[in-house]
């Protein structure tokens, strides 16, 4: 008998042992998982089946959703200037006064100002209290706040935060919490169904129901400083300066999305995620029948660089370009219409290595066609340096294929800067003037310059940037008077020129390309 007692306490403590070591393995193992392999784990073993055949039913798909989307409060431990943080102070604009509505800023007029607070949307991603959330959700936040659907509260960290893609990652203190499964936003089609959850309006969850409109979709909101270029909601706007090109390849639905929904999300009917809710074109600040979404495999891949870097690793093709359209075609006398004609190759590049030169003409990555410079920078922005993509590009109207290395920002070899910035301002071979009041509301500016003479040895006409091009920031700072150009220049980063506005057709210009010595 005692032999027997012996034998089972020697087992239970041999299993209590590999118990032990078999979690202290997955924690460590947990630590260093992604995104994508916490999922896995996770459905695995919390297997969920929706179904979308037959009828149309969102029901499902809601249900299985909504308890992954939370509701995100940010506070703000300063206050605001009256000219940015409360309503009726400041210069009487009425765009301005309401843009500060729109990112929520306290109203009050003279009375004695609080901390500000906003909020927004974010969805959970992983079990151990991943949120993924916009990053003009938390951006400057003191402390910010997650509240579940349950009315759990917690305080959440910043992970990391990428304004290029207006994306962040934020973490609870929890572990068991529902989580809203990943989907391939590639396999998106144009007219499926979508559902859009959020927090809009302060209201709790919200679901709403619409259809994909487009894909690849860029709109320019993220070039912007000056916000009344377009409408964002959820938070207030950033004053900080972008270091970095956007990166805008947006869904577009007509699912009703108003501000609170920022950072919120975007499902199929199988109740996967497709998109993170981030902006809306509204002349209002309201829902007008247009939102837009960035697609989860970019937030894939910024969400798993945050977690195993601490930072986002961007890899660069190395050219600058200039879309292709009828018009322009016709204008710089191309046969081809669509594709992006390589307007600067830049030393030291992917591109320059494999021997693609100014004048090709990119017309598609991995296979997949490029209609629009989104679809190129999209794409390449789920990469890291080191990894490779396949560019088809025309030369001569002859197809070709290249497989280029993408390579970091700081391995690229541009023309090393050592001018003032006034030299720097003489190569730009143009002359400007400022934008009309018609031109301010017909484009909804608060100011610009425009080129009223291009120099035939100047950059802007090595570039194509043409008379009657509105340019509204050099290098990510506004651009309202000739005097602010000089800043402008003055501040560029890694030498080179990034350059926003707006088209003689109306369109948006967002170009980027190095100095010249």
């Amino acid at each position: 008998m005692r032999r027997i007692g012996l034998a089972f306490l020697t087992a239970l403590f041999g299993g209590a042992v590999a118990i032990g070591g078999y979690k202290l393995i997955e924690n460590n193992t947990s630590a260093k998982m992604g995104i994508e392999d916490k999922q896995k784990v996770y459905f695995t073993n919390n297997p969920v089946s929706v179904s979308s055949t037959g009828e149309v039913d969102f029901v499902q798909a809601a249900a299985a959703v909504t308890p992954g989307v939370v509701h995100i409060q940010t506070t703000y431990g300063g206050t605001q200037p009256e000219s940015q943080g409360e309503e009726g102070g400041g210069s009487g604009d009425p765009m301005e006064e309401m843009f500060r509505d729109f990112f929520g800023s306290p109203r009050g007029g003279n009375a004695e100002r609080q901390p500000t607070m906003a909020s927004g949307s974010g969805v959970i991603v992983s079990p151990d209290g991943y949120i993924i959330t916009n990053n003009h959700v938390v951006e400057k936040a003191s402390k910010i706040e997650v509240i579940l659907t349950d009315n759990r509260s917690y305080e959440a960290k910043v992970i990391g935060r990428d304004p290029n893609t207006d994306l962040a990652l934020i973490k609870v203190a929890a572990t068991g919490l529902p989580v809203v499964k990943l989907g391939n936003s590639d396999n998106v089609q144009v007219g499926e169904w979508v559902l859009a959850v959020g927090y809009p309006l302060t209201l709790q969850t919200t679901v709403t129901a619409g259809i994909v409109s487009a894909k690849g979709r860029s709109i320019g909101i993220l070039n912007e400083q000056n916000q009344e270029q377009g409408q964002r909601y959820g938070n207030r706007q950033s004053q900080e300066p972008r270091t970095n090109s956007a990166i805008e390849s947006f869904i577009q639905t007509d699912a009703a999305i108003n501000r609170g929904n920022s950072g919120g999300a975007l499902v199929n009917t199988r109740g996967e995620l497709i998109g993170i809710n981030a902006a809306i074109a509204s002349q209002t600040g309201y829902y007008a029948g247009y939102g837009f979404a960035i697609p989860v495999n970019l937030a894939k891949k910024i969400m798993d660089d945050f977690i195993k870097f601490g930072t986002v690793k961007r890899g660069f093709v190395g050219v600058t370009f200039m879309p292709l359209d009828a018009s322009v075609s016709k204008k710089l006398n191309i046969k081809e219409i669509s594709g992006l004609l390589v307007t600067t190759v830049v030393e030291g590049g992917g591109a320059a290595a494999v021997g693609i030169k100014k004048g090709d003409i990119l017309t598609n990555i991995n296979g997949n066609k490029i209609m629009a410079g989104s679809d190129l920078q999209e794409r390449v922005a789920r990469l890291r340096p080191g990894d490779k993509v396949q560019l088809g590009y025309l030369r001569e109207g002859k197809e070709r294929l290249a497989s280029v290395t993408l390579k970091g920002e700081s391995e690229l070899k541009v023309a090393k800067n050592t001018k003032s910035a006034s030299e720097i301002y003489n190569t730009l071979g143009a002359s400007f003037s400022p934008v009309s009041a018609a031109q301010k509301q017909r484009y909804r500016i608060a100011g610009g310059l425009v080129v009223t003479g291009v120099r035939q040895e100047g950059l802007f006409n090595s570039y194509g940037i043409e008379r009657g091009t509105i340019i509204t920031s050099i290098n990510e700072k506004p651009i309202t008077k000739v005097d602010d150009i000089d800043g402008a220049l003055a501040v560029s980063k890694n030498n080179m020129l990034r350059i926003n506005g707006i088209s003689p057709d109306g369109s948006r210009v967002m170009m980027t390309f190095p100095l010249a010595d």
